[in-house]
């Protein structure tokens, strides 16, 4: 078994003194195990089939955990744990209580930092070469970032001073998104690792000293001469972008090959100031399912090996798809509707709009702060743009959305996908902090959905809307509640009853209102009348409602899937201060939450039926 012959080494200290025929054995293997195991667990797949030669590599060449290996998102790190002692724990894999599909610092001391967001890697690798130059310390620093997560504005940054520093730091691209080219490629390899030499360095430098002794014509001989190397670079070599930022810049780099990783590595190890390595891989790369479909097997749940097929899929709608379906309703009678992705058109439900709308979608790559941005421009020239972003990385476009979106005072619309709660992905993942922000910013309409049919009103209402909007939803398949009340009309800034009140008046938005359902008629059975009102709209409040609530109830609870610093709860409470009301205030604490399926968390920090009735008894 793949798995045994994995366990009786002693990784990474084996890999180096195997030789490259047993480092190509080792790497079937890995790959044998990867298949066999996500399948039964789900997880990040083609990406971490694609990075296992290269992962080979990095522990090969470099002293780990002394030396310092930063993984930029972090979900290509399944081979880093297979060759870091953790085998065992890919039974439990993004389970409860298991182990995570990302760098965790408590894991392991393999892990340098808890990653899961995209873009970070080069500046957390600089800050650290920075730290070791002051402090004294000897160890090397390698920051591999996908090409995707290059889009991101955060890497340009650290590209740029990173390149000003001259600090000793290797940055690996891996770049999965396009082949090796057998003519400009290969030149542009030998080049770079042809001008990447102590060698060359010395030899040019020592050319440059004589030419500037020759008197009057030397320093316009240098200039030629740079004049006519800047030419052929600019010509044949694509890393001149690299080189330009002050790196040195070897490349591209066959991905799959170890000798080859191998050399460039340790070449890159005897190299003055920051070096760019440009490795182009394969994603997917050995399972030829995961290869044909390499967007579906990057983040997947259990599946048959041999199909490919996923196993328990759903087969309701998913919020993400009633999203996507609404607006292309729109987009018919509307030609100012327009989509926005930031990577992700698959993953936010915008796949068929973009196949029936190919010109009115714009996917600008992992730069949600720039997706923002670039909305208002379209906004302000007339169209109506729709954002359509996971709510974990919305948080990276805050300063956007105040100063370009409300500012403005523009019609965006934000569809906040993944919010609340998410399961497996765990703590970088979870979207739990959007209402704490959002209802904050002047201008901004804030709405979550109690069901796909009310998510779809909704995006009708932000089509019409000419004030900024947010619209968040969870993940999942979308709920499809029965017993809404007769008069269910969107009105700014007006709830929704659905149960008349009683003694306990549950308050609560968008997915949890279901769950205060449930805990209603928990409560009727014991003998406790409890009403239940849907928050549908976040900002503006229904203030109005409310207060006339608190005079016929002893007691009101808010529920709601995000964080209870800065929630609806504590804005209700500032609303009954004045009352005479208890209020109890259901959400989640302030520490960041761990990964579990999302029935798991619930049940475990209270905010399951069964749990948020026995508190409100122990209240009444």
């Amino acid at each position: 078994m793949s798995s045994n012959y994995i366990k009786n080494h002693n990784f990474p200290e084996d890999l180096r003194t195997m030789d490259y025929d047993e480092l190509e054995l080792l790497s079937y293997e890995l790959r044998d195990f990867l298949i066999s195991s996500v399948s039964k667990t789900g997880g990040h797949l083609s990406s971490n089939l694609g990075a296992v030669e290269l992962t080979i590599a990095l522990h090969k060449c470099f002293d780990t955990p002394k030396d310092k290996l930063i993984w930029d998102v972090g979900h290509q790190t399944y081979v880093h744990k297979l060759l870091t002692g953790r085998i065992d724990g890919f039974s439990s894999l993004r389970q409860f209580g298991g182990m995570s599909g990302f760098p965790k610092v408590c894991e392991s001391e393999y892990d340098v930092f808890d990653t899961g967001h995209s873009s970070t890697s080069i500046s957390m690798g600089l800050g650290m070469a920075a730290a070791r130059e002051l402090t004294g310390d000897d160890y090397n620093i390698v920051s591999i970032i996908g090409d995707g997560a290059m889009t991101g504005g955060l890497a340009f940054e650290a590209l740029n001073n990173a390149g000003n520093s001259k600090y000793n730091f290797i940055v690996v691209l891996n770049d999965n998104g396009m082949s090796i080219s057998p003519n400009t490629g290969g030149l542009s390899k030998s080049l770079g690792r042809i001008t990447s030499t102590g060698k060359y360095i010395q030899i040019k430098d020592q050319i440059k000293k004589g030419f500037s002794k020759v008197p009057v014509v030397g320093e316009g001989m240098i200039s030629g001469i740079h004049h006519a190397k800047d030419s052929l670079k600019y010509a044949v070599i694509d890393g001149i972008y690299f080189e330009e930022l002050g790196f040195k810049y070897i490349g591209p780099v066959d991905g799959h090959n170890v000798r080859e990783l191998c050399e460039t590595l340790e070449l890159a190890k005897g190299i003055h100031g920051p070096v760019l390595i440009h490795c182009v891989t394969k994603k997917g790369k050995g399972y030829s399912v995961a290869e044909d479909k390499a967007n579906i097997f990057h983040g997947i749940g259990p599946f048959d090996v041999e199909t490919g097929k996923p196993i328990n899929k759903s087969s309701g709608k998913s919020y993400s798809d009633v999203f996507g379906d609404t607006l292309i309703e729109e987009a018919k009678t509307n030609d100012k509707i327009v989509a926005i992705s930031a990577a992700m058109i698959d993953g936010v439900g915008l796949s068929r709009f973009q196949k029936e709308y190919e010109n009115r979608i714009f996917d600008v790559g992992i730069a949600e702060g720039h997706a923002v941005t670039f909305a208002s421009g379209l906004a302000k020239a007339g169209l109506r743009p729709f954002v359509a972003v996971y709510s974990t990385f919305l948080q990276r476009a805050y300063d956007n959305i105040i100063e370009d979106v409300c500012l403005q005072k523009l019609p965006v619309t934000l569809c906040i996908d993944r919010a609340g709660i998410v399961g497996a992905d765990g703590e970088t993942h979870h979207g739990l902090y959007d209402i704490s922000y959002l209802k904050s910013m002047p201008n901004m309409i804030v709405m979550a959905p109690k069901d796909g049919e009310e998510l779809s009103d909704m995006i009708h209402f932000c089509a019409e809307s000419d004030m900024p909007c947010a619209i968040r939803y969870p993940r999942g398949e979308a709920a499809a509640i029965a017993n809404s009340s007769d008069n269910n009309q969107l009105i700014l800034g007006k709830s929704e009853r659905l149960i008349e009140s009683g003694s306990v008046d549950i308050w609560a938005t968008g997915n949890m209102v279901s769950t205060a359902l449930e805990t209603a008629q928990l409560l009727n059975e014991a003998g406790i009348d409890a009403g239940v009102v849907n928050v549908r709209f976040i900002k503006p409040f229904d203030k109005e409602n409310l207060i006339e609530a608190a005079k016929t109830s002893k007691l009101i609870v808010t529920l709601e899937d995000g964080a209870l610093i800065g929630g609806i709860g504590e804005y209700i409470d500032s609303l009954l201060i004045n009352e005479d009301i208890r209020v109890m205030n259901l959400g989640w604490p302030d520490k960041f939450i761990e990964h579990g399926s999302a029935a798991e968390l619930y049940d475990k920090y209270g905010l399951d039926a069964k749990r948020i009735s026995q508190k409100i008894k122990s209240e009444v």
